[in-house]
């Protein structure tokens, strides 16, 4: 049986990386980083906008800044059907 991960790339999904600036909840001057990666479909990216709903209801560090990359792992005109092949 194929992993989640390879059928939801057959289905169109790329690798995504946002890197998240937010400011710091005791020091608001202050930005700090994180990394956040999973597959997403762009150029809409439903799986992040889902994450930054629940980083905005549920945490206390207010967002500065989202920067996105996104690259499909594989292409459609990548997969080609394979014969088999006996060799003695």
């Amino acid at each position: 049986m194929a992993s989640r991960d390879f059928t939801r790339q057959l289905a169109g999904y790329g690798l995504t990386t946002a890197t998240i600036l937010y400011r710091m909840p005791d020091h608001p001057r202050l930005l700090q980083s994180y990394i956040w990666q999973d597959y997403d479909l762009a150029p809409r990216f439903p799986e992040l906008r889902h994450f930054l709903d629940f980083w905005r209801r549920e945490l206390d560090g207010a967002l500065h800044s989202v920067t996105v990359a996104h690259a499909r792992l594989i292409k459609p005109a990548e997969i080609v059907a394979a014969r088999e092949l006996l060799l003695h």
